[in-house]
């Protein structure tokens, strides 16, 4: 009862998550008469986990990436490919964000990179203003299920940590989020062709000159992801090889060769996109030295033995899971959301027979839509500073495209082939 009071106080006192964490784990190891150097040793595991080293490095990577006009070039590539499609535009502007905010790791610089050229080129074109905010808000998110989104190599690490019984490799689960991340998109695309009949639209005329200049622009951004993910199932790159691989290619292509990155301002993009970094280590650090104390004391298998006592078929925990999750995305950012709940559902999960992969994959779909589920959603808010709007008008703006996701996330979940697939016949 008193270490349950300290860590309301500490709650209350909007003391930093990671001291919340530790101390939790300090009072839990104290009580069962634990040496505390315990947690000490639980860090300095993590700081040895070689494929951590990918986190900081293509965070790097997509901070550099988000400073130079990466951006634009993507739009004006994707136009000159898709721009020409009934509901072009929109179409375009899911696509660009999707990878974007794949490359970047972050669905809030998406929407203020690309909404401040997508926005007004949308409004332009005739598409309404309602159905803009929406587009743009929703699919500020879409790009984690995409390689080498970041919250799927922590989902990894973190998996990877917990004896589970089961492989939970980082190429795999790159695989995994593509079939679930293009049925989103998919789905989202439909819905954009179909809502732009009734508006007056212009569309951009295709043509191969537009096309040739747009490739041509992009020439030195369009091999990367091809070099990356090329590399990781050929063999040739680790993970985290791989991310070495993405900083330099960033650094050589948009610092020496296009100089839209001032050499002066790289110390400020370093200690901006290691300040995240830092910040998400500490806490996946901490986290994972109380998921020790969680796991000896059997936290999780008495967890799992009362929700099934309560919960006897998987499809109804997957239902209340889905549930749950919603309302986890709209309270926390993915980072601090997969550290702390990770370590207590996956074993719960594979309790209910759900493969680790397919929940994360569960995990990260649902959490793409709490971003923008009202009322408390991140990009709701951060849309709304962005675009001079009121939250309430975001609100209406993004519910279609909600429910659209929502009905993806049901099919995700309820079908693990769409996952597992690649996963299952990668050597084929």
């Amino acid at each position: 009862m008193n270490a349950a009071i300290i860590l309301g106080v500490l709650v209350v006192l909007g003391v930093p998550l990671f001291i919340i964490i530790a101390t939790s784990a300090l009072i839990g190891f104290s009580s069962i008469d634990v040496d505390l150097s315990v947690i000490a040793i639980e860090i300095y595991r993590i700081a040895d986990t070689p494929v951590l080293l990918a986190i900081p490095l293509f965070t790097l990577a997509g901070y550099v990436l988000g400073e130079s006009k990466a951006s634009e070039r993507l739009v004006r590539l994707t136009d000159a490919m898709l721009g020409w499609f009934p509901g072009g535009l929109a179409v375009v502007s899911l696509f660009a964000c999707a990878f974007f905010t794949a490359l970047t790791g972050a669905s809030g610089a998406t929407i203020i990179a690309l909404g401040a050229i997508l926005y007004p080129a949308m409004k332009q074109a005739g598409y309404a203003e309602k159905f803009n905010l929406g587009l743009i808000t929703s699919s500020g998110s879409l790009g984690l299920l995409f390689p080498p989104s970041i919250a799927l190599i922590l989902y990894g690490v973190i998996a990877q940590q917990m004896d589970i019984g089961e492989n939970v490799a980082i190429d795999d689960l790159f695989l995994a989020g593509l079939l679930p991340g293009l049925f989103m998109l998919m789905l989202l695309t439909l819905w954009s062709m179909y809502r732009s009949t009734g508006m007056h639209i212009v569309r951009s005329e295709f043509r191969w000159s537009k096309l040739g200049a747009a490739l041509l622009e992009s020439i030195w951004e369009i091999p990367m992801p091809f070099v990356l993910i090329g590399g990781i199932y050929s063999g040739y790159f680790a993970i985290s090889e791989a991310a070495a691989v993405a900083v330099l290619y960033v650094l050589v292509v948009e610092v020496v060769i296009l100089r839209e990155v001032p050499l002066k301002k790289l110390p400020d993009i370093m200690r901006d996109s290691m300040v995240l970094v830092g910040g998400v280590l500490i806490i996946l650090a901490v986290s994972l030295a109380s998921t020790n104390y969680l796991i000896d004391t059997e936290v999780p298998v008495r967890l799992f033995e009362f929700v099934k006592s309560k919960i006897d078929s998987q499809l109804t925990f997957l239902i209340l899971l889905n549930i749950f999750l919603l309302l986890l995305g709209m309270i926390l950012d993915v980072f601090s959301a997969l550290v702390i709940m990770v370590p207590l559902i996956l074993p719960m999960a594979v309790g209910y027979n759900i493969h680790p992969i397919h929940l994360g994959i569960i995990f990260l779909a649902n959490m793409q839509i709490g971003y923008f589920t009202p009322p408390v959603g991140m990009n709701l808010f951060i849309a709304s500073y962005r675009f001079h709007k009121p939250v309430t008008e975001l609100y209406a703006s993004t519910i279609p495209f909600m429910f659209i996701l929502m009905a993806a996330v049901l099919v995700i979940t309820y079908w693990p082939e769409l996952t597992m697939y690649l996963v299952k016949n990668k050597g084929g």
